[in-house]
């Protein structure tokens, strides 16, 4: 089963310093049937204006991962981590008992587009946690990288959820392919660009849905960016 659902077809808020798209049921909105999909809770896709942020606020029980698209995210916690992400950063924050933090666009002239997803952790009341690591371009050329996952393989953040984060750049004739085991879900988050996916055509903002497949296809691409999640049911 592949189920598309278009960008136009998310939540939106326009909160004047914030617009958000909300791929999930999220804050003021709802959607019954539209409240994750297996354990993969939230993609926000916010743009925070200049000088505006999130203030101090706090997240429990919940594997928060943040991925910048453009300018710059300035972070602040109570673990103490105090932190800029930039293009090409993952973050991974792990709520755990309980934390506290902010996110801020200090930039004076440059509105700040990033990624906010949420995962569902396999255990709770953990130790809060945090990483962040650069995953370069070329590292994401032509092929899905896996950038989060529960091992750490290959070098991606670890995180407390049985899920794994990949990330892709497609254009022209570069493909990539994964093979999706049985019993899970997949999601497919196209970040910018056009791609196929089992040759269903999508376009920026869109999703695929994926259950019961036993593999994955990305082509016909054209300046794509994309989010790969392999999820448990």
């Amino acid at each position: 089963m592949l189920m598309v659902r278009k960008s136009a077809d998310r939540g939106h808020a326009d909160h004047g310093w914030l617009r958000s798209n909300h791929s999930f049921s999220f804050a003021g909105y709802y959607d019954p049937r539209f409240m994750g999909w297996g354990n993969l809770r939230v993609i926000n896709e916010d743009r925070v204006a200049p000088g505006k942020g999130f203030g101090t606020h706090g997240h429990r029980d919940m594997e928060i991962i943040s991925y910048v698209l453009e300018g710059n995210l300035a972070h602040k916690d109570s673990m103490g981590h105090i932190e800029g992400l930039p293009p090409g950063d993952v973050q991974r924050m792990s709520a755990g008992t309980g934390v506290q933090h902010s996110e801020f666009n200090h930039a004076s002239g440059q509105e700040t587009h990033f990624l906010q997803i949420w995962i569902e952790p396999d255990r709770k009341g953990i130790a809060p946690s945090y990483a962040q690591k650069t995953f370069a371009d070329a590292d994401k050329r032509g092929q899905l990288r896996l950038v989060v996952s529960p091992d750490g393989a290959d070098g991606s953040l670890t995180m407390n959820a049985d899920a794994r984060m990949y990330a892709g750049l497609l254009d022209g004739d570069e493909e990539a392919s994964l093979r999706l085991a049985p019993g899970r879900k997949s999601y497919v988050y196209v970040v910018r660009g056009d791609v196929s996916v089992n040759d269903t055509a999508l376009h920026t903002g869109d999703a695929a849905y994926l259950d019961q497949e036993t593999s994955l296809r990305l082509a016909q691409a054209r300046d794509a960016e994309v989010l790969v999640f392999d999820l448990a049911a």
